[in-house]
């Protein structure tokens, strides 16, 4: 009896049909990657047939789900175009409408990437009665933290309206408009994951801070925050792994300053950039924005700190980028209104480096390297066409080998930048705007300023 109760039980269970799903991110106004074989993925009932069927070919592209319910199958998209559907059959059948064919891009960090218009931005008021933008679409990814990896997460597609641009990434949308300005009107995806006053380490894949020493101890210092969750992976477990595969063009990262107070934080940048390359299996660009000067405190240089990390990842980390904003931004503000120069220096590097479409100087003047002559310093920097000071004032430091800093005058030349102090007679350090609030006032001929450094290795 026992036996025949089994195999009755069987027979139930292989005749029990169970519907076809996608994850969320599946569904109507997505954005794909186009000229890609992307992943689609989902569940289905054991050893079901599940046919995808996109409306820009006659092709099916046929899967079969495996023992544990999943199934996933690459799909050819075609160039960017518009209003597709694709339909995803089994025992069930869904429809996705209005599908579009363009270039997505994951926007993650802390509140300066999640930061909306309805925050407060410049011209607020215009920005969003504007914001009428078919070809943009939105994927907020909900917060939400989990110990373990997670499948399935919460967010929508949304069309850019004044109704859905003023609640979504602002520096995310001034960087799409800028792409489709310069590519017309190139149907862009958004898939916004972002945080405030997360550090670095809950985007960043458990194992990855627990078998490196130095970042694990890293981690270990934050301290419990009534916003938001501080251990390794918790965000990334929620808010990053259930679509990894989803094909993106590209990452824009825009954190750091809950990481302030960290020496490690180019260790920290580098580790979450190589770990989310090798989950996608693509080495895509990566482009951050560096921090802004904001008022941590007189008595450290935290802030300075970590800029100059995030410009030594460009040393460390190959296909990223970084903006410089300290222009743009006040030193009372930690959320900075101006959010149009963010995206739009964002989207100039994509359009160079990656799009190829632009030819224009993009980036802000960076250290280089130094010679060191009598009682002289030479600074030479990469990007530094049409070099000048909007002031006087030198941010400039210099210091012999006992690495005590003195203020230091300079002196631009044809392809340098001379630099001295009468209070130091061999100099073998300098650094510039090493201070938590200190703004540039050295800029190129792009008129984008340039960033913090120092010579000292900390």
């Amino acid at each position: 009896m026992k036996k025949y109760f089994l195999y009755i039980l069987g027979l139930i269970a292989l005749n029990t049909n169970a519907n076809v799903t996608l994850p969320a991110i599946f569904s109507d106004h997505m954005v794909l990657q186009q000229n890609e074989n992307v992943k689609f993925w989902g569940w289905a009932t054991p050893n079901e047939e599940v046919a995808v069927m996109p409306s820009w070919t006659d092709k099916v592209f046929k899967v079969t789900a495996n023992s544990q319910a999943k199934w996933e199958v690459l799909v050819k998209t075609p160039k960017s175009g518009t209003s597709y559907t694709i339909t995803v059959k089994g025992y069930n059948e869904i429809i996705i409408n209005d599908v579009l064919i363009g270039e997505v891009w994951l926007c993650s960090g802390q509140s300066n990437m999640e930061m909306s218009a309805s925050w407060g931005i410049d011209n607020q008021e215009q920005e969003v009665a504007n914001a009428n933008h078919p070809n943009i679409r939105f994927f907020r990814v909900e917060k939400s933290s989990s110990k373990y990896p997670q499948e399935h997460l919460i967010g929508k597609w949304e069309i850019c309206t004044p109704e859905s641009m003023v609640y979504n990434s602002a520096v995310a949308y001034y960087f799409s408009k800028k792409l489709q300005d310069n590519m017309q009107n190139l149907p862009v995806g958004l898939i916004v994951s972002a945080w405030g006053g997360t550090p670095i380490e809950i985007w960043t894949p458990e194992n990855i801070i627990l078998e490196d020493a130095i970042l694990n101890e890293a981690a270990s210092k934050h301290e419990v925050q009534e916003w938001g969750p501080i251990k390794p992976g918790k965000a990334y477990n929620a808010m990053i792994h259930p679509f990894v595969g989803y094909n993106l063009a590209g990452v824009l990262w825009y954190q750091g300053e809950a990481n302030v107070g960290s020496s490690v934080y180019d260790r920290s940048l580098s580790a979450l950039i190589q770990s989310w390359r090798a989950l996608w299996q693509d080495n895509f660009p990566f482009y951050f924005v560096q921090i802004a000067p904001w008022k941590y405190g007189e008595n450290h240089f935290g802030g300075a700190q970590v800029r100059d990390s995030q410009r030594n990842v460009l040393n460390l980390v190959k296909n990223v980028d970084m903006v410089v904003i300290d222009d743009v931004s006040t030193i009372d503000e930690i959320h900075p209104p101006n959010k149009k120069t963010v995206g739009e220096r964002l989207a100039n590097i994509a359009l160079k480096k990656h799009y190829k479409t632009i030819t224009d100087l993009v980036n802000g003047p960076l250290y280089l390297k130094v010679k060191f002559i009598k009682n002289k310093a030479q600074l030479y920097l990469e990007n530094n066409s049409g070099l000048y000071s909007k002031s006087k004032t030198s941010l400039f430091e210099i210091a012999g080998s006992d690495k005590v800093y003195y203020p230091a005058k300079f002196k631009i030349k044809d392809d340098y930048v001379e630099i001295f102090s009468s209070k130091v007679s061999s100099p073998k350090y300098i650094r510039y705007a090493w201070k938590n609030t200190a703004q540039s006032n050295i800029f190129n001929k792009a008129n984008i300023p340039m960033s913090v450094f120092t010579t000292e290795e900390y």
